[in-house]
């Protein structure tokens, strides 16, 4: 029998490893590209074996969250409560499966628990729980909030003159909640410059977002706030790294990036299709899901396993 092969673009033992190292990793584009096709290997596979959960968002999210834990984030996997550490939170709460995937291969906890996501005898809830994943800093799920959150942590970290940077992950239809507009106002009155929020720009929900209640322009809007806007093709690694890169640098305002995506990005039958934004494949369509992105179930699910 031939030995099980792989993507050519999977990743090596040695950079697996590597990945569970303390501080910014800032992995280079290959790196990270390949990482991203690993997450979405990890959504599809525990997602099949949960037969519960959202599919659309998580795919979308899946490079933009990518660039975010194994460029950006100042973290320390091993300890999650670092005090160097910086601060990430996902308002959107249930684009689970992809939180808890960069968590994983971040090493925050073993690759084996993504297998029981929403599993009685799991830690990895619907929607992330402060009190049963570590290193989620702040229970998600409610959206609207999360921004509020970030916005605490922000003028915090500012009084107590710490560097940490600050990162929030918003979707487009959160931002017909009221409370993310309060939030947007104090941080651009206080020129929070050590927060920066992503916007999931999908322009899907049960839906398109302009159909159900329109957000457009959206970049104007944060503009009349007081925030620095910069928009990025949200699967194009170089251009996610450029603008996480102008908002590191960026002085006196806070920065929202817009990340226009597709949902469902990496699985044909899913893309751009708004009937997967709540729900997961069944074991059938996992199988042509994996094999579009280079594996199978067993095979994925033993990786899995085993890490």
């Amino acid at each position: 029998m031939p030995p099980k092969t792989m993507a050519p673009n999977t990743l090596p033992p040695s950079d697996t490893d590597a990945a569970h190292r303390a501080g910014r990793l800032e992995w280079d584009v290959a790196r990270l590209e390949a990482k991203a096709l690993e997450i979405r290997r990890d959504i599809i596979t525990l997602l099949s074996k949960s037969q519960t959960g959202h599919s659309g968002g998580p795919l979308s999210s899946a490079d933009f969250g990518t660039a975010l834990f194994f460029h950006e984030l100042n973290i320390d996997p091993r300890n999650p409560r670092w005090p160097e550490r910086d601060f990430w939170h996902f308002s959107i709460g249930h684009i689970s499966p992809l939180i808890y995937s960069l968590m994983a291969e971040r090493g925050y906890f073993p690759l084996r628990d993504l297998l029981k996501f929403r599993a009685f005898d799991g830690h990895p809830q619907g929607h992330p729980s402060a009190h049963d994943t570590p290193g989620i800093e702040v229970s998600a799920g409610s959206l609207g909030q999360g921004l509020s959150v970030c916005c605490g942590v922000a003028m915090a970290a500012r009084i107590d003159r710490h560097p940490r940077r600050i990162y929030c992950v918003m979707g487009d239809g959160e931002q017909q909640e009221g409370q993310i507009w309060e939030a947007a106002m104090f941080a651009g009155h206080f020129k929070l410059d050590n927060l920066c929020a992503f916007i999931d720009y999908n322009k899907q929900i049960d839906g398109d977002v302009e159909d159900i209640m329109g957000v457009a322009p959206l970049a104007d809007k944060w503009r009349a706030f007081e925030w620095h806007v910069l928009e990025c093709d949200g699967h194009d690694i170089p251009d996610i790294l450029r603008a996480l890169r102008e908002a590191r640098e960026r002085r006196g305002a806070p920065t929202v990036i817009l990340a226009h995506t597709v949902m469902g990005r990496g699985v044909s039958y899913m893309a751009d299709d708004y009937r997967w934004h709540g729900k997961p494949p069944k074991p059938d369509q996992a199988e042509v899901a994996l094999k579009e992105l280079g594996t199978s179930y067993a095979e994925w699910s033993e990786r899995l396993m085993k890490g």
